[in-house]
């Protein structure tokens, strides 16, 4: 079915399932052994709110309203996807609790300086565990969330 022969109901349900199927899969990598980063997890959030709009519009509670804060939490999950994968390729400096190149160690306790497991508790928001076609999931993350707020903000125009 093609987007202009969709009804409003049908094109929200495209957007809040897509954060859904994005959302699924996060955890399906996660149960296959790549342990999210702290900015894949700021990713999460948005797609779970995108998911109850989704059946708040579905209900027909305030659909043009509801569609427009889905369309922002797309862009959200986007936004913090193109940043994230701005540090991934290095263009620009990340979180320093994920992205730290290790030259900083006066930030750490003497406890963490002893410590042998902090090495196995912090994963690096600057390394790409994963890609397909060249794309880490962070940008996947960005570009398949444009998509999502196109679609949310047409659904929105319907009302």
């Amino acid at each position: 079915m093609i987007l202009h022969d969709m009804s409003q109901k049908q094109m929200v349900m495209v957007a809040a399932g897509g954060s859904l199927v994005l959302l699924a899969g996060a955890y399906l990598f996660q149960a296959l052994g790549y342990a999210p980063c702290q900015m894949c997890l700021w990713q999460r959030w948005p797609h779970g709110a995108a998911i109850v709009l989704g059946l708040v519009a579905i209900a027909g509670i305030a659909p043009r309203v509801t569609a427009y804060v889905g369309a922002a939490a797309a862009l959200t999950t986007a936004g913090i996807g193109a940043f994230h994968s701005g540090v991934e390729q290095g263009w620009w400096e990340g979180p320093s609790a994920c992205s730290s190149a290790g030259n900083d160690l006066g930030t750490l306790s003497g406890a963490d300086l002893l410590s042998t497991a902090i090495q196995d508790t912090i994963i690096m928001c600057n390394e790409i565990a994963w890609s397909f076609m060249g794309l880490s999931m962070a940008t996947w993350n960005m570009v398949l969330s444009l998509v999502f707020v196109a679609i949310w903000l047409r659904a929105a125009r319907m009302a």
